[in-house]
C-alpha cells in the first residue's frame, strides 16, 4: 500500500472507531477555527485603508472606524483561539482514553501465545507511548485543517485581489517544495516506526530490570543492565532525531520558498509603487496578506511530518486491534453444567509448534473427590489445567466438565466453574479489601468477614496499619508468601466455584506459614471436584486417586498405598525424593503439616510410623467417606 494509501485507511479507522462519537464538537472546533483564520484574512485587508485613508490621506473619520476594526479583529480571534482549544482538548483527551481502554480491553481476551511473543514492556509502550503519539498529532492536524487551511485560502484571496501577477511571483519557489515533500515524508515514517520499535525494547527492558531487581543485585547485573538500557536509549536518540530532522525539513523548505518570492515581490512591485501604479497601501496589504500565509503554510508542511510520525504510532495499534484470540466463545454456547462436575480428558493429543506435549492423555478425575496428579518437570501435569480453562484448545481429542466439551461453553462461563490457587498469588496494587472483592459490589459485610476467617486472613489483617484498606504494594510485596496465598485462598473461597485447581499452592511457604494455608485449603476443598499438582509426594499421598504422568502420558494411577506395592514411576519418584531430601523429609513435611502426634516415634530409619498421617489426609479422607 502507498504512503498516501496508508493514511487514508488509517484516518478511515481512526474516524469510524474514535473521532466521529465527537463529530458535534468538532464542528464546533471547526467553526471557531474558521472564525480564528479568517481574522488573518481581514487584518491584511484591513491594510490598505490604514496605510492610504489614515496615513497618507489623513481621514480622521477613518482613524475610528479602522482602530475599532482592528480591535474587533484581535478580540475575536481570542475568543475564537480559546473555544477550538478547549473542543480540541476534549476531542484529543477523550479519544485517547477510549482508545487506550479499548486496547487493554482488547489484549486481555488474545491468548497465551500472544502475549509469551509480547512482553508486558512492549505492551505497556503500545498502550500508553503509541497513543500518546496518536494524542499528540490531533491538534495539530485538527488545528492545521480546520484554521490553517482556511487562513491560507483568505489570504491568498486577499493577495489575489491586490495583484496576482504580485501572487503568482510570490509563489514562483512551490515547485521546490513537491519532490523533496514526497520523499521527506516517506524517511519521516520509516524513522518514526524504528523510533516506536525502540521505544517498546526500551519499556520491555526497564519492565524486566524492575521486576527482576532481586535477581539483578545477587548476580551483580546492575552494569550489565545499564550498558544493554544504554545502547538501546542511544539507539532511540538517533532515531527520534532523524525524524525530527525529516519533519523539520518540509518547514525549512517552505522558508527557502518564501525567501525567493519576497524578492520577487520586491523588486517587481516596488518599481510600480515607485512609478505611481500600485499604492503604499495596497503594497503593504498584500505584503501583510503573503507574509501571514507563510505562517500557516508553514505550520502544514510539518503536519506531514507530524502525521507520519504518527501515523507509525496507528499502524501498530491498528495492527495490535486487528490481532484476532485463537481461542473464543462459540456462536452458539450450551450452558456450563450444574452441581458438582467430573472433569475428563479422553486422547488428548496437545503440541507447541513441533514439540508434543501430551500424547493421547486419558484422565479421569471424579466428581467430588481429590485427584493429584505427580511427575517430573515436563510431564504435562501444568498443560492438563491449561486445557480445562481453554488456555490452549489439543489438536486431538476431547476435554468435559460434567459431560459438556469445555469448546461448547462459553468462555466466561467456563471459566466461572473453576477457583485456581498456585504457588505464585497474582496480587494487584489496591487494598487488602480490594485484592479479595476485586470489584464485586455484592459481598455483605458478614460474608465477607466468614470468609476472611475461613482463609485465615483475618489473622494477619488487623495488624496491618489501615487494616483491610492497606494497600498490599505492587505484587503484593507488603505481604509475605503466606499472607499472599491466604488472600488468593479467600477470592477462591468468595468465589464459590464446584472445581478446584491447587498448583503447589504451599510448596514455597515455610513450616508456619504452610499449616496456616493448609487449614484455609481444607476449608475450601470441601464439596468441590479438586485437581492438584504436587511436586512433594508427601502433600497428596491420601488422595482419592493419584496420577502418574510422565512425557504428556498417564503411565499409572490409584492410591499411595497401591501405588508403591506396585512399583514402578511412582514408587522411583517416592525413593529419589526421600533418597535426595534426607531420611526425616518426611517427617518433617508431616510435622508441618500439624499432625505428627505429640510422643510418636519413629522407625529405625527416621520415617514416621504408618498411622501417621498429613493434615491433606483429613481432608482426602472426608472425601473418601462420602
Amino acid at each position: 500500500m502507498s504512503e498516501d494509501a496508508s493514511s487514508r485507511a488509517l484516518l478511515g479507522w481512526l474516524w469510524r472507531n474514535y473521532l466521529h462519537h465527537y463529530k458535534w464538537l468538532l464542528v464546533a472546533a471547526f467553526i471557531f477555527m474558521a472564525m480564528e483564520g479568517s481574522m488573518l484574512g481581514a487584518l491584511s485587508w484591513i491594510m490598505r485603508p490604514m496605510f492610504d485613508q489614515v496615513f497618507l490621506a489623513g481621514d480622521k473619520a477613518a482613524l475610528w472606524w479602522v482602530g475599532f476594526g482592528i480591535f474587533g479583529i484581535f478580540a475575536t480571534r481570542a475568543v475564537a483561539s480559546m473555544m477550538q482549544k478547549i473542543c480540541l482538548a476534549r476531542i484529543s483527551q477523550g479519544s485517547s482514553a477510549r482508545m487506550r481502554v479499548d486496547l487493554l480491553d482488547h489484549l486481555m481476551r488474545l491468548d497465551g501465545p500472544f502475549h509469551q511473543s509480547h512482553p508486558p514492556g512492549f505492551l505497556v509502550q503500545r498502550v500508553q507511548g503509541d497513543v500518546s503519539a496518536v494524542n499528540g498529532v490531533w491538534n495539530a492536524v485538527l488545528t492545521g485543517a480546520g484554521r490553517d487551511a482556511l487562513a491560507l485560502v483568505i489570504l491568498m484571496g486577499v493577495a489575489v485581489s491586490v495583484d496576482w501577477r504580485w501572487t503568482l511571483i510570490a509563489c514562483v519557489g512551490t515547485p521546490i517544495l513537491v519532490l523533496p515533500s514526497v520523499a521527506v515524508q516517506k524517511f519521516v515514517r520509516r524513522r518514526a516506526r524504528e523510533a516506536r520499535d525502540l521505544g517498546a525494547k526500551q519499556a520491555t527492558r526497564l519492565d524486566e530490570v524492575f521486576h527482576g531487581i532481586v535477581p539483578v543485585k545477587l548476580n551483580r547485573l546492575e552494569q550489565y543492565q545499564s550498558d544493554r538500557y544504554r545502547d538501546i536509549t542511544g539507539n532511540l536518540v538517533r532515531a527520534e532525531v532523524r525524524a525530527v530532522t525529516g519533519a523539520a525539513a518540509i518547514p525549512g523548505l517552505i522558508d527557502i520558498m518564501a525567501g525567493l518570492g519576497f524578492l520577487g515581490v520586491l523588486v517587481f512591485g516596488g518599481a510600480q509603487i515607485i512609478d505611481g501604479t500600485k499604492t503604499v497601501g495596497e503594497f503593504m496589504s498584500f505584503f501583510t496578506a503573503i507574509g501571514l500565509a507563510f505562517e500557516p503554510l508553514r505550520r502544514l508542511g510539518a503536519i506531514s511530518g507530524v502525521w507520519q510520525a504518527a501515523a507509525a504510532a496507528i499502524e501498530r495499534i491498528k495492527e495490535l486491534m486487528d490481532t484476532r484470540p485463537s481461542l473464543a466463545s462459540p456462536a452458539q454456547p450450551v450452558d456450563a453444567p450444574k452441581g458438582i462436575p467430573e472433569v475428563a480428558l479422553r486422547g488428548v493429543n496437545l503440541s507447541y509448534g513441533d514439540a508434543q506435549v501430551l500424547h493421547g492423555l486419558d484422565l479421569i478425575a471424579e466428581a467430588g473427590k481429590t485427584t493429584a496428579l505427580v511427575g517430573a518437570s515436563g510431564a504435562g501435569k501444568s498443560t492438563v489445567f491449561n486445557l480445562l480453562t481453554r488456555l490452549v484448545d489439543p489438536q486431538q481429542g476431547s476435554v468435559t466438565i460434567g459431560g459438556v466439551p469445555v469448546g461448547d461453553m462459553a468462555l466466561m462461563d467456563l471459566r466461572g466453574l473453576f477457583s485456581v490457587v498456585s504457588q505464585d498469588a497474582a496480587l494487584f496494587d489496591e487494598s487488602l479489601r480490594e485484592n479479595i472483592l476485586l470489584g464485586r459490589t455484592d459481598v455483605s459485610e458478614a460474608r465477607l468477614k466468614e470468609v476472611l476467617d475461613a482463609a485465615h486472613v483475618s489473622d494477619f489483617a488487623a495488624k496491618l496499619t489501615q487494616g483491610l484498606d492497606t494497600p498490599v504494594g505492587p505484587r503484593g510485596s507488603a505481604l509475605s508468601g503466606g499472607q499472599r496465598q491466604r488472600v488468593a485462598i479467600a477470592r477462591a473461597l468468595l468465589r464459590d466455584t464446584p472445581v478446584l485447581l491447587l498448583d503447589e499452592a504451599t510448596s514455597a511457604l515455610d513450616a508456619q506459614s504452610e499449616v496456616l494455608v493448609q487449614q484455609a485449603l481444607e476449608k475450601l476443598s470441601e464439596g468441590r471436584t479438586v485437581l492438584v499438582i504436587a511436586h512433594r509426594l508427601s502433600t497428596v499421598r491420601d488422595a482419592d486417586k493419584i496420577v502418574v504422568m510422565d512425557a504428556g502420558r498417564v503411565v499409572d494411577e490409584g492410591p499411595h498405598e497401591e501405588l508403591l506395592a506396585r512399583g514402578g514411576l511412582y514408587a522411583n519418584l517416592h525413593e529419589l525424593q526421600f533418597r535426595d531430601e534426607g531420611p526425616t523429609a518426611d517427617s518433617r513435611a508431616l510435622a508441618r503439616q500439624g499432625k505428627l502426634r505429640k510422643g510418636s516415634g519413629k522407625g529405625a530409619k527416621g520415617f514416621p510410623r504408618p498411622d501417621e498421617s498429613s493434615l491433606l489426609s483429613r481432608i482426602f479422607g472426608r472425601w473418601s467417606s462420602r
